[in-house]
């Protein structure tokens, strides 16, 4: 599974580890075994936190943590990307900001 940069200071800096596991679920669990803190940082109140997508195989899951995976799964969590000309800070040069 594909660590994101987010996470790598849980990981000892791996950007990639093998866990095994059949769901997301048992994978993330298996992850905070043996890297304490992923899990809070990936799961909320039973669910995959809102701003974080998985990605299975390279197709994103809608399933959260009960998606099956296969033993030869590759697992991406991704951070979701926010942003727009709403975000632009009001400090930033004038040709970015809203009109």
């Amino acid at each position: 599974m594909w660590i994101p940069s987010l996470l790598q200071s849980l990981t000892d800096g791996a950007d990639k580890v093998l866990v095994s596991g059949a769901t997301v679920g048992e994978i993330i669990e298996n992850l905070e075994a043996r890297f304490p803190g992923v899990k809070d940082r990936l799961v909320q109140g039973g669910e995959i936190r809102p701003h974080i997508a998985v990605a299975i195989d390279g197709d994103v899951s809608p399933e959260g943590l009960e998606q099956d995976v296969q033993e030869s799964s590759e697992i991406h969590f991704i951070p979701a990307l926010s942003g727009g000309i709403d975000d632009v800070p009001t400090h930033a040069p004038p040709q970015l900001l809203p009109h």
